[in-house]
């Protein structure tokens, strides 16, 4: 760990090697160097999202899911990142919690994704455990080749700023890392949070529903990631889908609705909450906070 005065005063070979730690594309790392110094650690943080998802595309996209392993295989990194092994390693934790079966299960839906794509499953795992990791890569096997890339590199930037905060001394303690967009789950019929529940947020475009980010709400039936940090939408409608069905099934329930749909108007950057309220036979949804 190092101090962002440090980051700003190191030779540029030097800057770029603590870096790709955080992300392997080129375009992204040289982008950062040339951006020092830094005016702060929110700078910092500002900076890396500008940089991300304006200036990089999906040939830099692509080249930063390389510096990721396989989920549930870090072997495959030690060799070619051995810098970034340990983190990945830390990342994918909860992976080696699960029983066989969920694990040859989310090996197979992997490959399935691999092959589609043509680029390994990106996701942030920190904190998700197996099961909910086979839940989204799941969930995202349904998508367009053209749409799935541009939710892939929103999940890889999450990672890059979990990796900036390993990498900047008392970088989450002064700056804002909350996402744009949060969602809160609950469940009335059980008087409980809704928890594992898959969830999509779309965007319109060329008048049809693109998909941006996929969640699955925790043990509090929250998403606080939906966005990263300093990832803003530009105003306009967008959707949230929740996926009552799976729901439903996992908890030996009947449900009427097999998704909920809620359409919401984004016009700002201030932070947007959108909770869902269900039973197996009605829900209500408002502006949260």
């Amino acid at each position: 760990m190092i101090t962002l005065n440090q980051l700003n005063s190191l030779s540029e070979k030097e800057a770029f090697k603590q870096l790709e730690q955080c992300c392997v594309s080129i375009k992204w790392v040289t982008g950062m160097v040339k951006s020092r110094p830094f005016s702060s650690e929110q700078d910092l943080v500002d900076k890396a999202a500008s940089i991300w998802f304006n200036d990089c595309d999906v040939k830099d996209f692509k080249e930063a899911f390389t510096g990721h392993p396989k989920i549930g295989n870090v072997e495959s990194l030690k060799e070619k990142y051995a810098h970034t092994a340990t983190w990945a390693g830390n990342e994918q934790a909860k992976v080696e919690e699960a029983n066989i079966k969920t694990i040859e299960a989310l090996a197979k839906a992997n490959q399935q994704y691999e092959d589609k794509f043509g680029y390994i499953f990106i996701v942030s795992a920190s904190g998700k455990s197996a099961e909910e990791m086979l839940a989204i890569v799941n969930s995202r096997l349904h998508h367009q080749v053209e749409d799935e890339i541009f939710v892939a590199m929103n999940e890889q930037h999450k990672i890059t700023v979990i990796r900036l905060a390993k990498l900047i001394d008392e970088l989450p303690e002064k700056t804002n890392l909350s996402s744009h967009i949060t969602t809160h789950a609950l469940d009335t019929s059980l008087g409980i949070p809704a928890k594992h529940m898959v969830i999509t947020l779309k965007g319109l475009q060329d008048n049809q529903w693109k998909p941006i980010s996929v969640g699955i709400t925790n043990n509090d039936g929250r998403i606080l990631d939906v966005l990263p940090p300093a990832r803003f939408l530009i105003p306009g409608i967008y959707t949230m889908v929740f996926n009552t069905l799976e729901y439903y099934k996992k908890n030996n329930q009947k449900g009427f609705y097999p998704e909920v749909t809620v359409q919401f108007e984004v016009t700002d950057k201030n932070h947007y909450h959108v909770p869902l309220v269900i039973n197996p036979f009605g829900y209500s949804t408002y502006r949260g906070s």
